[in-house]
């Protein structure tokens, strides 16, 4: 492989996670844990701007999320799924970015995969692995995923996010497919209701 190729190569991915970068945002439900979210396609049945991130991140019914370009907003969690390790929340913001949804059924084993979060406190950072395995509930990535991680993309090498990194297994990353976010927001899934919500779907 020439130096071109290579130098391509590294432009590609840099633009990449540049491009990755804007959709995550930093979720906080307490003062002491933090981790990520990812905005994702508005729908009808969720007012407002939606990001998606995982149940134990989002375990409060208001968090903090913290946008890319450092504007800072009080979150309402909508609907939550402990069991999938799912939670919606909503903002009051417009015009955001928000992911381009992949087809995690059509990933392949082997595929380059990009994983982007907030660990440690840190904004945005970038990790690259294959995908080690894969099922209906689980993918599975040898990418490094850290504290902070929770919540946050697993894309493929398009930009399409095709999962939500969710924990650590064995040294590989496990994330939620972009399939099962899906019929958790279209209510083809009954997650756990927010009783106390006026905004909660059923």
């Amino acid at each position: 492989m020439n130096t071109t190729t290579l130098t391509n190569i590294a432009d590609e991915l840099s633009n990449l996670g540049k491009q990755l970068r804007v959709i995550t945002v930093k979720v906080r439900s307490s003062y002491f844990t933090g981790g990520s979210g990812v905005i994702w396609q508005s729908s009808p049945l969720f007012p407002g701007s939606l990001i998606i991130t995982n149940a134990h991140v989002a375990f409060n019914r208001r968090a903090i999320v913290e946008l890319a370009d450092g504007r800072v907003l009080t979150a309402v969690r909508t609907k939550i799924a402990p069991e999938l390790d799912l939670a919606a929340l909503t903002i009051a913001a417009t015009n955001l970015p928000t992911a381009t949804i992949g087809n995690a059924d059509g990933l392949r084993v082997g595929e380059l995969v990009l994983a982007v979060g907030n660990p440690f406190a840190d904004k945005g950072a970038v990790t690259t692995g294959i995908v080690s395995a894969k099922n209906e509930r689980l993918l599975m990535a040898d990418i490094q995923l850290f504290p902070g991680n929770s919540g946050g993309l697993l894309a493929n090498c398009l930009g399409h996010v095709v999962g939500i990194n969710t924990m650590i297994v064995n040294g590989l990353g496990v994330a939620i497919p972009s399939s099962t976010v899906e019929r958790f927001l279209c209510g083809e899934i009954h997650p756990q209701p927010d009783a106390k919500n006026p905004m909660e779907k059923r």
